[in-house]
């Protein structure tokens, strides 16, 4: 890469004098979206993926799966459309601006739209060109009540562009970065996923070593029936509610503070990946102000737990060693107290810990939601401190390297968020190969 180039001047600043300035409505197809008649059965749970924005929120660029799906009835007896594999999705109401790119077909709703570069303009490239312009996005939003994006926002928008065999080689930098991110996640996936089968294993199965080091219940570990759960647990363990071996500390706060460049770092509802891992790329930060302010209840630290309350409700993910931040409103703590960290995580994201948050999660309203009261009616299984501390010594490698590569996710993003800027205002360009040029040419 190299970071010199002559620029000249026009109506976006300064930008490479082999740019273009355009205007952005006129290179982009933008496509709506729509919802099948929810009260129609035969309209849903069929094979095609239907996006929410609770889908792509946060710093996840690649769409894989979605939480609900429709029938090609659905699709056929409503407005919403496909996006194919590449095309993009930005979300025009309530939270605004998230991105993402779906990897194959797949269908979305009204709060979204599609969009899809012409010719001219390399979806993969338009992914962070629009990365970049989203705060823009936002300041030229309308209504009073949500920012939204409308189609006419899209033509208020001035970029400048780069030749196409540019734009390739500037998304293929910023592309590999994110492939890196998202082989992290992956990776830390199929470690969570181990940490939940040594689970299921020592408290399903209970299969946990004997005083012989054999698995308890086959060879005869004797099982006292549990009304609580109405299963038999092993002799000696106890059923709890949550506040007998954590502390469980709400937010208590309702109005969302500024963003800032710098400064904490608030976590957010959308910190929270759709598998329970904490993504930490897309920081929220405040002013210290702000922070000290948000944080006067609660800094959450290392080991603890959040829990989403409100959007994607019931979704947890623990902070890592070396982090502590402040958490933003619909976020409750879970601080463990007589039970260790990685049990404390490990329970909540198993079958136990999903069944207790749905039997609290508070249906009566328009939106669902957990509150403070529903969290602290959460059982929870409570083995003897030796077999505790003998699954901490099994269990807490896999989350420690989880946390190792929440770090370099962190670093990856970062760099990617680095350069961003810099490629896209041409102030660092990539060499391009003459002889390459003139072949697209």
């Amino acid at each position: 890469m190299s970071e010199k180039s002559n620029f000249k001047q026009t109506e976006i600043g300064l930008i490479p004098e082999d740019w273009t300035v355009c205007n952005l409505a006129e290179h982009i197809e933008i496509i709506g979206g729509g919802t099948p008649k929810t009260t129609i059965k035969e309209y849903w749970n069929g094979e095609i993926p239907w996006i929410s924005v609770v889908d792509f929120v946060g710093d996840q660029r690649w769409i894989y799966e979605t939480e609900k799906h429709i029938t090609k009835k659905g699709l056929e007896n409503s407005s919403t459309k496909l996006l194919h594999k590449g095309q993009l999705i930005i979300s025009a109401r309530g939270t605004v601006g998230e991105l993402g790119q779906v990897t194959r077909d797949m269908a979305f709703n009204q709060s979204c739209y599609g969009i899809d570069g012409k010719r001219d303009l390399d979806n993969d490239y338009l992914y962070y060109l629009l990365k970049q312009k989203v705060k823009e996005l936002q300041q030229k939003g309308h209504g009073a009540v949500f920012n939204t994006i409308t189609k006419k926002t899209f033509n208020e928008i001035l970029v400048a562009i780069p030749t196409l065999i540019e734009q390739q080689a500037i998304a293929r930098i910023l592309s590999e970065l994110d492939s890196k991110i998202s082989l992290n996640k992956q990776i830390n996936k199929t470690l969570e996923a181990i940490g939940q089968e040594i689970l299921k294993r020592w408290f399903v199965d209970f299969e946990f070593p004997n005083e012989e080091g054999k698995p308890y219940k086959s060879s005869g570990g004797e099982m006292v029936h549990n009304e609580e759960l109405g299963i038999a647990i092993p002799k000696g363990w106890k059923v709890v509610v949550i506040t007998e071996v954590a502390e469980v500390i709400d937010c208590l706060h309702s109005k969302k503070p500024l963003r800032t460049e710098t400064g904490p770092t608030l976590l957010q509802v959308f910190n929270i990946g759709q598998d329970d891992s904490l993504d930490l790329s897309d920081h929220y930060n405040v002013s210290e102000e702000d922070y000290k302010f948000w944080t006067r209840n609660i800094e959450v630290k290392d080991g603890d737990c959040v829990i989403t309350n409100a959007g994607r409700v019931g979704a947890v993910a623990q902070i890592p060693e070396g982090f502590h931040f402040g958490i933003g409103r619909n976020m409750t703590a879970i601080r463990p107290i007589r039970i260790p960290p990685t049990y404390l995580i490990n329970y909540l994201t198993s079958k136990y810990g999903i069944n207790e948050i749905q039997n609290n999660v508070d249906t009566g309203t328009i939106l669902d939601s957990l509150n403070v009261k529903g969290i602290i009616k959460m059982r929870v299984l409570l083995p003897p401190k030796t077999i505790l501390d003998q699954y901490e010594t099994l269990a807490r490698p896999f989350r420690k390297h989880i946390e190792i590569d929440i770090n370099q996710r962190l670093t990856l993003s970062e760099i990617r968020d680095s350069l961003l800027p810099k490629l896209m205002s041409g102030r660092i360009r990539i060499p391009i190969k003459k002889e390459t040029s003139e072949a697209q040419e």
